[in-house]
C-alpha cells in the first residue's frame, strides 16, 4: 500500500510536468499534417532507442489529404477496456458518464473521482463513469503507459483507444466512447459526454433535467445550445473550418462540447448516422450534424444552467447550475466540501 501511495504521488507530480512538456514537444515531434492519425500495427513492446526509432516502431502515418479530416468509421482498438463496467448487483445504470481527458491528466482524473465524478454522488441512482483517452506522443508512450496501467488497476475506469490524443481527434474520442456504450452499456437510460475541465452538478443534472421517475424520452439531448453559428474560415482560429471539409455557411443547432447529455436510444441513432456522413473534427458541431440528419432538435435546458464560461463560486448559485466550463481541478477540490454542505438554506429561484 505504501508503494502504491508513493506512486500515486509521483503520478500527480509527473502529470503536471508532462502536461507542459507535451505542449512544447508535440509540435516538434509531429508535423501539423499528422494531427489526424491512426495507429498502424500496434506493437506492445517497450520503447527503446531515440525518438525517430520510436516513431518508426509505431508507424504514425498521415492517412488523409487534410489534417482536420478524421478517419471514421475505423476499427480503432480499445487498449484499456472494462466491458463489464455496466454490469453488477445494482442493476442497469441510469447514467453513463464519458469523461474526455488526455493521458497525462492523472491529477485531473483523481480530482473528478473525488468530486462530481463519484459514482455514488446521487443517492438511489446508478451512475457509471469512464475516462476516455487516446495515446500520448511517442516520446512519452513508455512512461505514461506504465502510469496508466497502474492507475487503471487501482480505479478500473480508463477507456484508452488506439489513436493519437489530440484536439483534432476529439470527434474520434466521442464516437469511440459511444461505440463502447453501444457494445457494453446500451441498456443505460442516458449518456453524458463531458470534458475534464468543468464543474458538474450531478444532482441537478439527474433530478432536475433527466428525472429518473419521468417517462422515456427517446429523442432527448440537452446542453448549452448554439444556434445560427457558422464556420470560421480563417486558419488563425482554433475552430477553423476549411470550406473543402464543410461548405455550408451555417451549422445546424448543436450542444456545446464541454458537456451535453442524451438518451441512449438517440445516442445509438447518432452513432449509426455517424457511419454514413462525413466526419469533421469539431465534435460538438459534428453531433449537431448527426442530429440534423436525424431530424432531431436539442431540448433547451432551464435558462443559464449550462455555462460555457467560468464564474466565481457561490454555494447557492452553483446548486442551480448543471455545468460550468473552464473549471480547473485545484479549484474544484477547493470548493467541493462547501458545495456538499447541506445545512445552508438557499432562496427559491
Amino acid at each position: 500500500m505504501k508503494l502504491i501511495r508513493e506512486r500515486l504521488g509521483l503520478r500527480v507530480l509527473l502529470s503536471t510536468a508532462l502536461g507542459g512538456l507535451l505542449i512544447l514537444l508535440v509540435g516538434q515531434l509531429l508535423d501539423s499534417r499528422t494531427s489526424s492519425m491512426d495507429l498502424g500495427p500496434l506493437v506492445p513492446t517497450e520503447l527503446t532507442g531515440d525518438t525517430l526509432s520510436t516513431l518508426r516502431k509505431f508507424e504514425w502515418q498521415a492517412r488523409t489529404p487534410h489534417p482536420l479530416d478524421p478517419r471514421y468509421p475505423y476499427p480503432y482498438p480499445f487498449l484499456l477496456n472494462h466491458p463489464n463496467k455496466c454490469e453488477g448487483p445494482k442493476g442497469t445504470p441510469f447514467l453513463l458518464m464519458l469523461v474526455m481527458t488526455q493521458p497525462q491528466d492523472v491529477g485531473v482524473r483523481q480530482a473528478i473521482r473525488e468530486t462530481w465524478g463519484n459514482e455514488t454522488s446521487v443517492p438511489g441512482v446508478v451512475i457509471r463513469r469512464l475516462f476516455v483517452l487516446g495515446l500520448p506522443p511517442p516520446l512519452f508512450t513508455k512512461e505514461l503507459r506504465i502510469l496508466l496501467e497502474e492507475e487503471d488497476m487501482e480505479h478500473g475506469d480508463l477507456l484508452q483507444v488506439g489513436f493519437l490524443d489530440t484536439y483534432n481527434n476529439l470527434t474520434l474520442k466521442v464516437l469511440m466512447g459511444l461505440e463502447w456504450m453501444a457494445q457494453h452499456c446500451s441498456t443505460a437510460r442516458y449518456v453524458l459526454k463531458v470534458d475534464g475541465d468543468v464543474f458538474l452538478n450531478p444532482s441537478f443534472l439527474v433530478q432536475q433535467l433527466l428525472q429518473p421517475n419521468g417517462p422515456p424520452r427517446p429523442d432527448f439531448i440537452t446542453g448549452y445550445i448554439y444556434r445560427d453559428t457558422g464556420p470560421l474560415r480563417s486558419p488563425d482560429y482554433k475552430w477553423y473550418m476549411p470550406p473543402e471539409l464543410y461548405s455550408q455557411d451555417k451549422y445546424p443547432p448543436y450542444c456545446g462540447g464541454p458537456g451535453y447529455v442524451l438518451s441512449v436510444p438517440l445516442a445509438l441513432r447518432v452513432l449509426a448516422v455517424a457511419q454514413t456522413i462525413k466526419v469533421i473534427y469539431l465534435e460538438d458541431v459534428f453531433i449537431g450534424l448527426c442530429l440534423h440528419q436525424l431530424g432531431v432538435k436539442p431540448t433547451p435546458p432551464p435558462p443559464q444552467t449550462f455555462l460555457m464560461y467560468p464564474i466565481e463560486y457561490e454555494h447557492c448559485t452553483f446548486h442551480r447550475l448543471a455545468l460550468v466550463h473552464q473549471f480547473q481541478s485545484q479549484e474544484l477540490l477547493r470548493i467541493w466540501p462547501d458545495f456538499q454542505t447541506g445545512n445552508i438554506t438557499c432562496p427559491v429561484a
